[in-house]
């Protein structure tokens, strides 16, 4: 059995990555040149007296295991003041202080350096997958829907006037370091009171933001900071943008959330306004993006809507960056009732108008032995990967255990999973 060998906490800083070990460097050459010329200066032939101990000691001592000593010596005095010295700058005296400025730097040093992401989607799907590209890279912008007009977000928007912030909270939440405890605050939700009553705390903190910078951009920009989210979250529009579904049997329904009680067929989704504008910096992420992702979420409610801008889907289709569709692995009652992954893909092309919005689809290839009651009893069933079809479309397929196991039977995206999944892919679709 292979023994762990301990580390010291000092040695942390060695870690290959945080650029510090260069300063260490030039601190000691510095320092080292400062005492030479002081010794010259007061003509105490620094080099001529320490040569004469260091022959006088070596006719006892080996010299190597004398210059050894003497480096090891020195380096371990000029380590442990530079350390000190630095902890008491940043005011850092307890360890665990220690340990995390450590691992917030390495973090950040190399996250920093990762890819250019643009994950675009909204709802809870694309809060998931966020969680997990965070561990891969600071440069993330989530492009989040704003057609959300239901529950606590809903109530908002009609009594306010602002965006609704629900997607936009969800994206924040899983942005943020210390990601369970800001859920747990954000999702609090507030059981009674005076016009209170089912609004959560996280909406009504983006609100009162909203009102205080007065515009969403500057409200989510300001929570952004506030709690320390890698990347950036910004909505697609800032257009008062309401979603319209045409049903195959003729009727229009009006609002995100009963597009899926309407429990038919989708033709076709637009907008109203017809034209909203895209946000000027979800455009500049856009361009500059190495990677897009579209999805997980609903596909007509959560994915789909930010293609309705028009600006955005035609930068996406003319984008270099690698793009990948992540595909829902169960089918959405009222939204997606038996399709198969080509017509996930079928629905994305046609209302961004343009073929060139995805080159890869990413599927979960793997489900438990046996799928929870409550998938049947509502309608629920496994998205199935017709092959032949998506190849037909022009379209590669990346298929991959993407869900967290599951005793009771539960399909639930892992985020750690889709993550490592879509860099891995990123990083061999690049060479």
């Amino acid at each position: 059995m292979i023994k762990k060998i301990k580390v010291p906490k000092q040695a942390g800083w060695l870690i290959p990555g945080l650029q510090v070990k260069r300063w260490f460097l030039l601190i000691f050459i510095g320092a080292a040149f400062i005492t030479l010329g002081i010794l010259m200066l007061f003509d105490l032939q620094p080099i001529f007296n320490t040569m004469q101990f260091i022959q006088k000691i070596a006719t006892k001592i080996s010299t190597e295991w004398l210059a050894f000593a003497i480096i090891m010596f020195g380096a371990a005095i000029f380590f442990k003041g530079w350390t000190k010295t630095n902890l008491s700058i940043l005011d850092l005296g307890d360890d665990r202080d220690q340990d995390a400025l450590l691992e917030n730097l390495y973090r950040r040093r190399k996250l920093n350096r990762g890819p250019r992401i643009v994950a675009v989607g909204g709802g809870t799907g694309l809060s998931m997958l966020l969680s997990g590209i965070k561990n891969i890279t600071n440069n993330i912008t989530a492009v989040v829907t704003v057609g959300d007009d239901g529950g606590s977000s809903g109530k908002l928007r009609e009594s306010l006037g602002i965006l609704p912030p629900g997607d936009i909270r969800h994206c924040i939440t899983a942005l943020a370091d210390d990601e369970d405890l800001v859920n747990k605050l954000f999702k609090y939700r507030f059981d009674d009171g005076q016009c209170l009553e089912g609004h959560s705390f996280g909406n009504l903190f983006i609100t009162a933001l909203c009102e205080i910078t007065g515009d969403m951009v500057s409200a989510v920009r300001a929570s952004s900071n506030v709690l320390s989210i890698r990347g950036r979250v910004l909505p697609a529009t800032l257009d008062d943008m309401k979603l319209v579904a045409e049903m195959e049997d003729g009727r229009i329904i009006h609002g995100e959330s009963t597009i899926p009680e309407a429990h038919g067929k989708i033709k076709k989704l637009f907008t109203e306004p017809k034209d909203c504008k895209a946000l000027p910096e979800v455009i500049e992420a856009i361009r500059s993006a190495e990677l897009i992702i579209l999805g997980p979420g609903s596909l007509y409610t959560s994915v789909i809507p930010n293609l309705l801008i028009k600006e955005i889907s035609e930068e996406i289709a003319k984008s270099k960056a690698k793009k990948i569709y992540v595909c829902n692995i169960m089918t959405q009652p009222g939204e997606t009732d038996n399709y198969k992954v080509s017509d996930h893909l079928k629905a994305l092309i046609k209302h961004a108008g343009s073929n060139k919005i995805v080159d890869t689809v990413l599927v979960n290839n793997y489900l438990p032995e046996k799928l929870a009651d409550k998938y049947q009893k509502s309608g629920s069933y496994p998205v199935a990967l017709d092959a032949t079809e998506v190849k037909k479309m022009g379209i590669k397929i990346c298929a991959k255990k993407l869900i967290e196991d599951s005793k009771e039977g539960l399909v639930r995206h892992s985020s750690n999973r889709v993550a490592r999944t879509i860099y891995y892919w990123f990083r061999k679709s690049s060479k």
